[in-house]
């Protein structure tokens, strides 16, 4: 009978650390999907607006000045796009672990 409750306690345990895992890989995979949405919006408000001050630029056959405008938010946009697409350097994975268990000790 002992051997029984044991099997079964067991089972009960192995499933809750099924459950555990299978939540926090659910947390990983909405914080990624929402990361890639981000960019996606930031990309679209770049294109959008740099249409537009392209426009007004050559509307307004002044000097060209909107080049700038574009290598400026186009590093930021470069930037997004490594951050949510690219490796992290081992430095910064190392520290956003530390930083993971930390808060998952002290909440």
């Amino acid at each position: 009978m002992q051997n029984a409750t044991n099997q079964i306690s067991g089972a009960a345990g192995a499933a809750s650390r099924s459950n555990a895992a299978d939540r926090v890989r659910l947390e990983q995979a909405v914080k990624r999907v929402a990361a890639i949405e981000g960019f996606y919006i930031h990309l679209a408000a770049f294109a959008a607006v740099l249409i537009g001050l392209f426009a007004l630029n050559w509307a307004s056959g002044d000097e060209w000045w909107v080049q700038w405008v574009f290598g400026g938010w186009g590093i930021g946009v470069a930037a997004h796009a490594f951050a949510v697409f690219g490796r992290a350097p081992t430095a910064i994975r190392g520290w956003e672990q530390r930083k993971l268990r930390e808060y998952m000790r002290n909440p």
